[in-house]
């Protein structure tokens, strides 16, 4: 904190005293506040938490010793400088027990002064630094050894990151857009977001776009008034009214046709909506939470989504990682399942072979959760007893050979010329396994005639950037193809800009 500025609170009954110590602090920047009792002392340093405080322990009222023990015991840690004519070394021993900082002993020349006061400020702002430091890895310690979050189950590093983020984002009014494959659980990390976020005590309203016929949709979002259409027998509020001060949620909105995708467009836009047959239009508050098993971009390229709802919508980004990127979660997924299945279904089942953890653990899962969660229900269901045998598994998965590795990423010939952005930084992750992402990175198409020797960084940079361009500046993704930690690349990707700016400074 040298050079820093701060708040002080000058504690002194002797104006010409007084006026002393704020010459010498003048030319210092620091906002000086002076008061002459303990009592004024005790206020001031409540209100107005100075970083910190010369206390003289001469006072009117009562000592300086006394402010000094209220203050610690009410929890201040405003560094104290206690002053005195009395300049003892029994007296110093006191108030240093008493939690003083440091001891001034009158007079005392202004470098005294001077050192002694940014000395104690540092020295909090140390103190301060280290705390909030502590705080943050015992934050990322507890995140990164989670098994579950919000109805997840899952420890991998990527669930860790969707864990984040859904933490991240819920607190804002920010839209969501979630993707991944069929089965992952988009409806249940868009309920995470909405128990996570001040919104928690609203209504949270789901609606699947793909499972209402075209024709109903629009009634369905904004509710219709009586006779609107045959068989409008009476007014019906719609979601959107329903999920007024809450979440709204809309599964497979890519299923969505245009025409309703411009009325929604307008909602978005305007927080305003009018029923189908109603003449006046309503305005609720709702929070938006998209989910599609598509790859929304594309839609949008193709014409099937417009782009304007596309940029309204996809503000904060989740993608969900399939099952067979997860690695050992699937157990975890598995060995729940079959602790409440047992329980409903009033089974002895207590656990998994560990062949049939192999199998489980072999196929690939295309179904992801929800197919995994269909397989132990039916074991438990057709099959008895303590352990779940691999015999008792579908067939499917007992064919299933081990999942293959994805096919290392090409070197690029040049290396780009700016390094992306991290969409947002990541705590540390566990150590735990990292499994492959789904889809293999495409192979080059020929042997190369010979291998570049270069350094062994420049390889790694070179490596690092390769996977960050073929998956779009996605870290984690980059990081699962080359079975690292996304920590890692940000660390790299860190360092790497730093040294560019030396360069160019």
């Amino acid at each position: 904190m040298s050079g820093a500025t701060g708040r002080v609170l000058l504690v002194e009954d002797t104006p010409t005293q007084a006026e002393v110590a704020k010459a010498h602090l003048r030319d210092l920047g620091h906002e000086i506040r002076a008061v002459e009792t303990a009592t004024e002392a005790l206020e001031v340093a409540r209100s107005w938490d100075p970083d910190a405080i010369l206390l003289d322990l001469e006072l009117p009222d009562f000592s300086g010793l006394e402010v000094l023990k209220t203050l610690r015991a009410e929890g201040s840690e405003t560094a104290v400088i206690v002053i005195t004519a009395n300049a003892s070394m029994n007296t110093a021993v006191e108030v240093m027990r008493a939690g003083a900082t440091d001891f001034l002993p009158k007079p005392y020349p202004k470098a005294k002064l001077v050192f002694t006061l940014q000395n104690a400020m540092e020295k909090r702002a140390l103190v301060i630094e280290k705390r909030a430091l502590e705080s943050e890895l015992q934050a990322a310690r507890a995140l990164t050894s989670r098994q579950g979050f919000m109805g997840f189950i899952g420890a991998s590093p990527a669930m860790q990151a969707v864990y984040r983020t859904i933490e991240n984002v819920a607190a804002s009014r920010a839209n969501i857009f979630i993707t991944g494959e069929s089965g992952t659980g988009k409806e249940l990390a868009a309920e995470a977001v909405h128990k996570a976020s001040p919104r928690a005590g609203k209504p949270f309203v789901a609606l699947n776009c793909g499972a209402i016929p075209r024709d109903l949709l629009e009634s369905e979002i904004f509710g219709h008034v009586k006779g609107a259409f045959t068989g409008a027998t009476e007014t019906r509020l719609g979601a959107a009214k329903q999920a007024d001060g809450g979440t709204l949620f809309l599964d497979e909105i890519g299923e969505m046709p245009l025409e309703m995708q411009v009325k929604l467009l307008r909602f978005v836009q305007t927080g305003s909506f009018q029923p189908v047959g109603g003449s006046r239009p309503e305005k609720v508050d709702v929070r938006f939470v998209c989910a599609t098993n598509r790859d929304p971009l594309a839609e949008v390229e193709a014409g099937r989504f417009r782009e304007d709802l596309y940029y309204r919508l996809y503000v904060v980004p989740i993608e969900l990682p399939p099952l067979r990127a997860r690695g050992q979660d699937v157990l975890l997924i598995a060995r729940a399942f079959l602790t409440q299945f047992s329980r409903e279904e009033r089974k002895r089942f207590r656990s998994f072979t560990p062949e049939a953890e192999g199998a489980i653990l072999a196929y690939p899962w295309p179904g992801n959760v929800r197919q995994l969660q269909n397989v132990v229900r039916n074991v438990v269901v057709l099959h008895e007893g303590e352990r779940v045998e691999a015999a008792m598994l579908p067939a499917t998965l007992l064919r299933a050979g081990p999942r293959a590795a994805p096919a290392p990423a090409a070197i690029p010939t040049a290396i780009p010329t700016a390094l992306a952005e991290p969409a947002m930084p990541a705590a540390e992750p566990a150590p735990a396994a990292w499994q492959p992402p789904p889809e293999p990175a495409p192979a080059p198409s020929a042997e190369p005639a010979g291998i570049e020797i270069m350094p062994l960084a420049e390889m790694e940079r070179r490596l690092i950037l390769a996977a960050l361009d073929q998956t779009g500046q996605d870290v984690p993704r980059a990081a699962s193809l080359l079975e690292i930690n996304p920590s890692t690349i940000y660390r790299k990707l860190q360092s790497w800009r730093g040294a560019k700016q030396r360069v160019t400074a």
